[in-house]
């Protein structure tokens, strides 16, 4: 019987989504599920939810719930798990992310992968997710990790960097990346070939055909017309300099560089319509909206669910089946990209079977991507280091290499900023010497 472990199962939607299609194969409809969260009441709706869409689809799968403190015994055996936990939560630790920086003048839009946010973000995340590492090392040491967890490539290259699990980083800014593109484009998306190629959130639109024509020259040619200019603003700017689409949106894209969000030149926000404090605006409204879907899921009333397009249950179908996927992965860069460091972590199209995760070779990034992508790769690379090694110097110099970070605060401000973050984070961070 195949074992898939959940943590961070709280998040109910998403257990949903994956758990749900997971259902759906015919290789796991007998899985043994274990459910992991902190939140007794949250882990509780999601068992609830779970065995329900087990019954009403007819499956046939064992589901059980567990606490984190007792991760050992939901991990044993695992041949899967899941990764989905959000450490600190939107309360305290997002509002801190947001409302500290503000104190400085520096504002953000989503916060979870890069700028200060995405670096105290993974501060206090890769330290749990070591924990749980060295749990999997002991009592499931052949089991796949899935990460969906952000930041994605510094959480997941901080679990390859330090253990020995095997991980795969996932996104969905991938896949959706060129049909997107056409349709905010008003162009016809069938039968399209891409590749992409970068790191997470700023993978690289290299090329698109559809029947073998290049689409490039008509995508920028409209993305430059008034009637779509406006829709993707940042994306389409960063297109028109650098030659190529990015794979996350705008509002995330916005923060990434240094040239969108600046107090200075607060025109610029109206200009390519950035929301600022979009992620807070977000976990408020997902707060507002829990009681009701709580008592729904936790109804009688029979749950439907029809297999989306999350990754995970076609990567465990085709590691028991040997049936092949293929997928953007976030892995370690062992000569992928070849203008990138050695061993950051990249987003690079990657083969499932039998054999597990095979990422494929891309070369070299044009080198003004490549550029561009190693301004971030060096932030991701220096908190990875931070959190490994516990040296508070790497935090100060994550945040002045951070591209939006240094581009608004001078030096002082923003080691002033770190120690007002670590202090008001407490103890979700371990001590930094």
């Amino acid at each position: 019987m195949t074992k898939i472990a959940f943590l961070g199962a709280g998040s109910t939607v998403f257990a949903r989504n994956v758990l749900g299609d997971c259902l759906h194969v015919d290789a796991l409809r007998d899985a043994h599920i274990s459910l992991i969260d902190i939140d007794p009441d949250r882990l509780h709706v999601s068992e609830v939810m779970l065995k329900n869409i087990n019954r009403t689809l007819g499956a046939s799968a064992t589901i059980e719930a567990f606490l984190a403190q007792d991760a050992d015994k939901a991990l044993a055996g695992a041949d899967f798990v899941v990764n989905a936990i959000q450490v600190g939560g939107y309360e305290p630790s997002t509002v801190i992310d947001f409302e500290v920086p503000k104190k400085y003048g520096l504002r953000q839009t989503i916060g979870d992968t890069l700028g200060i946010g995405g670096i105290f973000r993974a501060l206090r995340t890769i330290p749990v997710m070591l924990d749980y590492c060295r749990i999997m090392e002991q009592v499931a040491p052949n089991a796949l990790l899935i990460n969906y967890s952000n930041p994605m490539a510094m959480l997941t290259g901080a679990i390859l960097k330090a253990t020995g699990v095997r991980t795969v980083g996932l996104c969905h800014s991938v896949q959706g990346c060129a049909s997107h593109l056409c349709w905010e484009l008003d162009l016809p998306n069938d039968d399209l070939q891409w590749k992409i190629a970068g790191i997470n959130h700023q993978g690289w639109l290299l090329e698109i055909t559809r029947h073998g024509e290049d689409l490039y020259p008509e995508i920028k040619r409209r993305a430059e017309l008034p009637e779509y200019k406006h829709k993707d603003a940042v994306r389409f700017e960063i297109m028109k300099w650098f030659g190529h689409y990015v794979t996350e949106s705008s509002e995330h894209s916005s923060e990434y560089v240094p040239w969108f969000i600046k107090a200075k030149a607060p025109e610029l926000i109206e200009r390519f319509h950035i929301p600022l404090d979009e992620y807070p605006r977000r976990c408020v409204g997902q707060i507002q909206g829990w009681e009701q879907m709580r008592q729904d899921l936790l109804s009688d009333k029979p749950l439907e669910h029809k297999r989306g397009h999350e990754y995970a249950s076609y990567i465990f179908e085709a590691v028991l089946t040997g049936k092949p996927f293929t997928l953007g992965g976030n892995v370690l860069n062992k000569g992928l990209i070849t203008n990138l460091p050695t061993d950051c972590c990249v987003e690079v199209m990657c083969v499932v079977d039998r054999n597990g995760v095979t990422p494929t070779y891309v070369g070299d990034l044009p080198p003004q991507c490549a550029a561009l992508t190693r301004t971030n790769v060096n932030v991701q690379e220096l908190t990875i280091e931070a959190a490994l090694t516990l040296k508070k110097e790497y935090i100060y110099q994550a945040a002045l290499l951070d591209p939006h970070t240094g581009a608004e605060l001078t030096i002082d401000e923003v080691v002033a900023l770190c120690d007002d973050l670590i202090e008001a984070h407490g103890d979700y961070l371990p001590h930094y010497v």
